[in-house]
């Protein structure tokens, strides 16, 4: 591999989580990345000589981060319904099912017109893109068309991303937003593959599907070794509904479980009122959770403790649900994610906080094993694809004030790893989209935006 050509090469402070350490800031670190957009090598940038020789490039061709830029892998955001895009920020009065009947199902029957929904996904996309996120998990609509349309201005604009077309043959609060078991089976069935976005069998959840639908939903997915995802325990009445409605299964959890739902590549968004016991069918099964913050304060829906999903082994990333989540940025996430686990902190003193840093790996690497994609993506390792974003804190015309005060008495290495990590916690609580100077996904650059194809 020697020998491989690189596109990019990189020096400068990086920062990424691994499994053993939630945060782990390398200064003064030399990346490459090949053609084919993976890692080719991650090296100190005082070996920038050897490291030219061995992988044949001038020291000349490297990049330099300036004092106030890092690089950290791209943010993934495991739950987005990109067609409740359009109204993101407003209709929050209501609680989960009547919020549901009164908003998101009228304007989700709009997207059979595919102008529309080109419109709207493509904002969407170009958004979500700018705020860092190179990974997202869609649920779109009931419609195929425009599912795949989602797919392919995902692909087109360069970001990695799950696109699922809702599946629902029950729903008696807007009749026409529905579908015969046997058109959510053959539409389902209809997925496309694109280079970057895949399909995702995606049941809306267990209160809009039959038992027969949940039971083929199963099957597509295992015979085509597809991802999964759904909702589940997001709020109290649908809880009980579900009980209701599925007599003889023992718990939410059990009615997916009996139909083949959940897998090493579930994700299930919410998930706030889970039991021990469900959390255990979580580890057995590898399904995973999204925890969606802001959706779960906004919508008074509850509050997930994330330390005892921990403490259970189920892998776990963060998403915004917009538009549940009136924000779709992921920093919005890993805000209201702190936010959560201090509120339970505040209940029960007793109560371990989540750290910034543990929040920082969910938001990455965490959120990479809850889809199943950390072999691609969600940290810089060899041989996976490089995907990133070069942060500069001192952007101009940026949110941040930076001032600068005589640092603590200790060694040189310690102050800088120290200035470092309050820049960093600075960009983390009060910075936004106008500090991420460059998105990579696959080793391309997509932000900025060069849109040949954008409206």
């Amino acid at each position: 591999h020697c020998a491989a050509r690189l596109k990019i090469k990189r020096v400068g402070t990086f920062v990424h989580s691994t499994q053993q350490t939630a945060l782990q800031v390398q200064e003064d670190a030399l990346l490459g990345v090949d053609t084919e957009g993976k890692i080719a090598f991650i090296g100190e940038g005082k070996k920038l000589e050897a490291l030219s020789q061995v992988f044949q490039f001038s020291p000349s061709e490297v990049t330099q981060l300036t004092e106030h830029e890092f690089l950290m892998p791209g943010l993934v955001d495991t739950h987005i319904h990109a067609c409740q895009y359009s109204y993101a920020g407003t209709a929050l009065d209501l609680p989960l099912l009547q919020w549901l009947n009164t908003y998101t199902f009228p304007v989700e029957s709009r997207f059979k017109d595919l102008e529309f929904a080109r419109r709207v996904y493509t904002h969407v996309v170009k958004r979500t893109l700018t705020n860092g996120t190179t990974t997202a998990c869609y649920f779109a609509s009931i419609h195929t068309d425009a599912t795949l349309l989602l797919g392919q201005i995902a692909n087109d604009f360069g970001q990695r991303a799950l696109v699922g077309k809702v599946c629902m043959d029950r729903n008696d609060s807007v009749k026409h937003y529905r579908e015969s078991i046997q058109e959510s089976h053959d539409e389902t069935c209809r997925w496309v593959s694109y280079p970057l976005a895949k399909p995702v069998v995606t049941p809306r959840f267990a209160l809009s599907c039959s038992r027969e639908l949940l039971e083929q939903l199963g099957k597509i997915a295992k015979n085509n070794n597809l991802h999964i995802q759904s909702h589940i325990s997001e709020n109290k009445e649908e809880i009980q509904l579900v009980k209701e409605l599925f007599p003889e299964s023992e718990s939410y959890t059990d009615v997916y479980h009996k139909y083949n739902l959940l897998t090493d590549k579930t994700v299930m968004a919410h998930g706030c009122h889970l039991s021990d016991k469900e959390l255990a069918v979580f580890k057995e099964t590898g399904a995973s959770l999204s925890h969606c913050p802001n959706s779960n304060f906004s919508l008074c829906s509850g509050v997930l403790n994330v330390r005892n999903v921990l403490k259970h082994k189920v892998k776990l990333g963060l998403g915004t649900d917009v538009a549940g989540g009136y924000s779709s940025s992921m920093l919005d996430a890993v805000r209201r994610t702190l936010d959560a686990s201090k509120i339970l902190t505040i209940q029960d003193p007793k109560h371990e906080t989540l750290s910034f840093e543990e929040v920082f790996r969910l938001a990455t690497l965490g959120g990479s094993q809850a889809l199943s994609l950390d072999d691609q993506t969600g940290n810089f390792e060899v041989g996976k694809d490089f995907d990133a974003l070069r942060v500069n804190v001192a952007a101009p015309g940026g949110p941040i004030d930076l001032i600068h005060s005589e640092g603590p008495k200790v060694g040189i290495q310690t102050l800088i790893v120290v200035h470092f990590m309050f820049a960093f916690l600075n960009w983390s609580l009060t910075g936004d989209d106008r500090n991420i100077v460059e998105v990579f996904v696959a080793g391309k650059k997509v932000v900025p935006f060069t849109e040949p194809k954008a409206e």
